[in-house]
């Protein structure tokens, strides 16, 4: 005789993402697992003298989130930073470090991400000077909200051992005045020399953030991530061991792919790691390179020239990246790779093209392309022709991204953020923040898809709207496609029978709405592995 369910909910408008029962108003949960999908009465037929139930008074029930681009580790390290994506203007900058240097000892560091100066009316790019200004006597570094590019102080710089005589980092750059003195402008790998110089943060408070941030996760109707290493790769081992600890202590509260920097390829083939290995709580997951930077910071590889700088930079040599790849395909590790400009995302679909010709793949879990920010129409078929292929878009970044972008490239602009046309390519499109480079609430993604416009409604009649999505592409591309594209499409990404019982409650149903309300969508109520963890 089946168990009875420890939780029903009931009177809820559901979507349930499953082809054979599309709508539904009431879920049975029995331990983890949802056990009924239906109609309020015969699902509650099911209950129990010690079953739960909860009335939804018809509010929307969806699967829940997974972000699949999502820098979580940093997001944790970085809990006491200034968030600089709620300043509009260079003096509200200002005025946020100003602030934060009044309640901090001499000497203590300043530290801030996801400054948008393409957004803000004077458009200016701040710099040392402008930081020892208004923080003389604090080391500060703060992020573009790209992560492609920072600035220091001259405290910073000096505590980094950034002068007039520091070489170029590999796959960086440090900006220079025309008397060869460090402007305090780091580009790419520029800034982990600030990196390196920052105190280490204890592994109790780091664990202590995490937890926090998770919390936070679910506040937003998260329930899975995908944990995505910077370049560089310093905090690949450190990260992984993070999660583990929390998955050890019982305290680890989200599905969590842990992607692993390409450094590491030769180390995590030669110990027999796959992509997809771990339980339904934590798993391996990608092997992370980088062939360009960023369009902010105008190192994104482009086939045309930016209108003010040239073709950006290719920040690891193509034949370098197919070499670790191919090595890993063959080990069974899958592989991601950071592709922004479209001369980026030419040369890795010809590069994947090439491996997958071999035949040789022990791969169970598509390998990606992450970002494909700018593409050209002739590549975007090629997409779908590869059969072991997905990629991973971030359309809260085009929010912050369309005046930047269409200062620098013009016209080229409608190349860009082509959800819709890499969607119809046929090939897996999966959405994600790229937090904390962008908003890591689901909804300012969905309202980007949906809307193709700036958090603030601009502009009015949206940007290139042929490339929009609907309501329900978008939803999936937070669920039901990220479950199957990492393996996991038997467990995950709908409200079906047998499967985790990982649901989100809204207080308004997006379908119905006006799509530009979309963005002030609130999540009620999160249940993750069958308990109620928000709300």
């Amino acid at each position: 005789m089946p168990a009875f369910p420890d939780l029903i909910v009931f009177n809820a408008s559901v979507c349930t993402l499953d082809e054979e029962v599309p709508h539904a108003s009431a879920v049975a949960i029995c331990g983890k697992y949802i056990q009924a999908v239906g109609g309020d009465k015969e699902v509650l037929a099911l209950a129990g003298p010690g079953t739960r139930k909860i009335n939804l008074e018809q509010q929307l029930l969806l699967p829940g989130f997974t972000d699949t681009h999502f820098h979580f580790y940093e997001w944790a390290l970085n809990c006491d930073s200034i968030d600089f994506s709620s300043v509009f203007s260079f003096k509200d900058m200002e005025n946020a470090i100003q602030g934060k240097a009044s309640v901090l000892p001499p000497g203590r560091w300043i530290l801030g991400q996801g400054f948008n100066e393409s957004d803000w009316p004077e458009n200016k790019m701040p710099d040392r000077e402008d930081l020892d200004r208004v923080a003389p006597c604090h080391p500060v570094c703060i992020w573009r909200c790209d992560l492609h590019l920072a600035v220091a102080n001259s405290m910073a710089l000096k505590l980094a051992g950034i002068d007039r005589h520091s070489p170029e980092p590999r796959d960086g750059v440090i900006v220079r005045d025309a008397s060869k003195r460090p402007t305090g402008v780091l580009k790419e790998l520029a800034p982990n020399l600030i990196r390196d110089a920052l105190p280490e943060l204890p592994e109790a408070e780091l664990l202590c953030n995490m937890e926090k941030r998770m919390s936070q996760a679910h506040a937003l109707g998260l329930t899975g991530i995908h944990d995505i290493r910077l370049m560089g790769g310093e905090e690949g081992a450190t990260a992984l061991q993070a999660w583990q600890t929390l998955h050890a202590r019982g305290k680890l509260a989200l599905r969590c792919h842990v992607s692993l920097p390409g450094e590491m390829t030769q180390q995590a083939a030669a110990l027999g790691f796959h992509t997809g290995f771990g339980d339904d709580l934590l798993k391996i997951g990608h092997l992370k390179f980088f062939a360009d930077g960023g369009m902010g910071a105008r190192t994104a590889w482009v086939t045309e020239k930016y209108i003010d700088a040239a073709y950006g930079m290719a920040l690891t040599p193509v034949e370098e990246i197919e070499a670790a790849v191919g090595l890993a395909d063959g080990a069974g590790l899958s592989c991601m790779v950071h592709a922004v400009g479209d001369r980026a995302c030419h040369e890795i679909i010809d590069m994947y093209a090439r491996i997958e010709a071999r035949g040789l793949s022990r791969c169970t879990i598509p390998h990606r392309v992450e970002h494909v920010q700018m593409i050209l129409p002739q590549d975007l078929h090629r997409l779908a022709t590869l059969k072991n292929l997905a990629v991973s878009c971030q359309p809260a970044n085009l929010s912050i991204d369309i005046s930047m972008i269409d200062q620098c490239v013009g016209e080229r602009a409608r190349y860009a953020y082509n959800l819709k046309n890499i969607l119809d390519s046929g090939v897996p499109m999966m959405l994600s923040s790229d937090a904390p480079v962008a908003d890591p609430n689901p909804f300012a993604g969905i309202y980007a898809a949906v809307n193709r416009k700036r958090a603030d409604k601009i502009p009015g009649k949206g940007w290139y709207m042929e490339q929009a999505l609907t309501v329900a592409e978008a939803v999936k591309g937070y669920s039901l496609t990220p479950a199957r594209a990492s393996g996991c499409g038997e467990s995950l990404g709908s409200i079906t029978p047998g499967k985790l019982a990982d649901m989100v409650v809204t207080d308004r149903n997006i379908f119905k709405i006006p799509p530009e309300d979309i963005l002030d969508t609130k999540v009620v109520m999160t249940l993750f592995n069958g308990r109620v963890v928000h709300g």
